[in-house]
């Protein structure tokens, strides 16, 4: 049941500020609201429509696209329906970077500079203006009303964008509150300001967690070691996002916390793509963004095959991102989801080309076939796999109970060799502390060999 105090924020104090800030957040909830459970036809004959005025405002406004569909004879009625999106070429940060200027919309106002936090080797500048946020933000709570809680309830985020952090100043620190939210900066993360963190979720006794995976699975790991209940909280989901979450991580967290794992899949720059229903789809955000998935030819591919997702926003005709290569791996469901809804599903998220890595013999492969080795080590605290080149791969490991044995260090050379070759050098090292990237994130794998 919704406390009144939740509702008078979700329902007044929130729709305030957002007429305030300028953002159509309220009325484009309202209509997410209700489309969600449109049929999957209607939903598609809907974002035609919207994709061809997106196009005729994005070919009115925007001197890249409107120069670019001039020289291939393009107007916006050659956008017709999202298979039309492949007459454009697709969109990169080099790209963007390159025709920064071009890429803006004549007529936009209160664009705001953001960038990504270049966890996966190249930051990104960009802008984003009223309506991108507007959309974004509506998608990201109609996600959370779909687990019961709502603006409003006690939440607590773990973050580490320093974005995020640096905006703590007097207002950031009053509004968050008011709507009963409590960040935490997921830098650094000793084992003291883990059990903090502990205290501080303990204390707050929140109805959400929001954050990074790898922070919850670090603070459920602490929680163990230290016999720290943490299941009679009342918490009733943790929304997880910006990095991959392996099932070795959900099943921790949801052990640990007693509460369901919700996986969210998207970012400041693409926007969010898709996210996870009770049922366990992860739906896409289908009414503001196309996802194609294509080849390493950049051929587009069917529903239940596998590739590079590329995303189309369309609610971005300030700045826009049309066919934008994410570089991240997925594939289009072909199912339905028993909650209902209409909207599309994304399964088999990957994570980033780079998560990838490959053998001698040429054989591409999932990074988590390596992480899994080191999983079934007892002992291991954490662990960086950085594959070097074909021929050398290089194993960081954290071991707090004295030297590294040699049993471990054969095993780990054994593991990865029997999967990468046996030619393969594996250079395992034992480091005191393994730091996150510059965005605070995560990286268990990362291979220089994919680029």
């Amino acid at each position: 049941m919704t406390s009144w105090y939740t509702y008078f924020i979700a329902n007044l104090v929130f729709p305030l500020q957002e007429k305030f800030k300028k953002h159509r957040t309220v009325e484009v909830f309202k209509q997410l609201e209700q489309s969600q459970w449109l049929d999957t036809a209607t939903l598609q004959q809907q974002q035609a429509a919207k994709l061809q005025s997106f196009m005729h405002s994005v070919y009115q406004n925007v001197p890249y696209y409107r120069q670019l569909m001039q020289q291939q004879s393009l107007t916006a009625a050659n956008f017709s329906q999202a298979n039309d999106l492949s007459k454009l070429p697709f969109l990169t940060k080099q790209l963007i970077s390159a025709h920064f200027s071009e890429l803006t919309a004549t007529n936009a106002k209160d664009l705001k500079r953001f960038n990504t936090g270049g966890s996966s080797g190249q930051p990104l500048i960009f802008l984003l203006g009223n309506e991108r946020v507007s959309h974004d933000v509506a998608e990201k709570w109609r996600a959370t009303r779909w687990w019961g809680v709502d603006i409003g309830d006690k939440e607590i985020v773990a973050w580490g964008s320093p974005i995020e952090l640096n905006a703590q100043d007097k207002v950031r620190i009053w509004r968050d509150k008011l709507f009963r939210s409590t960040l935490i900066p997921a830098f650094d993360m000793t084992e003291q300001k883990l059990l903090g963190f502990l205290a501080t979720i303990r204390q707050i006794k929140p109805k959400m967690l929001f954050g990074y995976p790898s922070v919850y699975h670090l603070l459920a790991k602490t929680a163990q070691q230290h016999n720290i209940d943490m299941s009679d909280l009342g918490i009733k989901v943790i929304f997880v996002t910006s990095e991959r979450l392996y099932p070795y991580q959900r099943e921790l967290i949801s052990e640990v916390f007693a509460a369901p794992v919700a996986n969210g899949y998207g970012g400041r720059d693409a926007g969010f793509i898709a996210h996870e229903c009770p049922q366990g789809s992860m739906h896409l955000s289908y009414e503001d963004i196309i996802v194609e998935i294509i080849d390493s030819d950049g051929q587009v591919l069917a529903n239940g095959e596998s590739g590079e997702i590329v995303i189309t926003h369309l609610a971005t005709s300030e700045f826009p991102f049309i066919r934008y290569r994410t570089g991240d791996i997925g594939t289009l469901s072909t199912k339905s989801c028993p909650c209902g809804r209409g909207l599309p599903i994304l399964e088999a998220i990957e994570g980033r080309s780079t998560d990838f890595v490959v053998a001698s013999d040429g054989t591409l492969m999932h990074g988590l076939s390596l992480i899994y080795i080191l999983r079934d080590i007892p002992g291991i605290e954490a662990f960086k796999i950085e594959q070097q080149s074909v021929a050398l791969t290089d194993v960081k490991i954290v071991w707090p109970q004295g030297q590294l044995p040699d049993s471990v260090i054969n095993a780990v050379n054994a593991g990865f060799q029997a999967r990468l070759g046996q030619d393969v050098q594996i250079n395992v090292q034992q480091v005191q502390y393994i730091a996150a990237e510059k965005s605070g994130k995560f990286r268990y794998v990362i291979s220089k060999v994919i680029s």
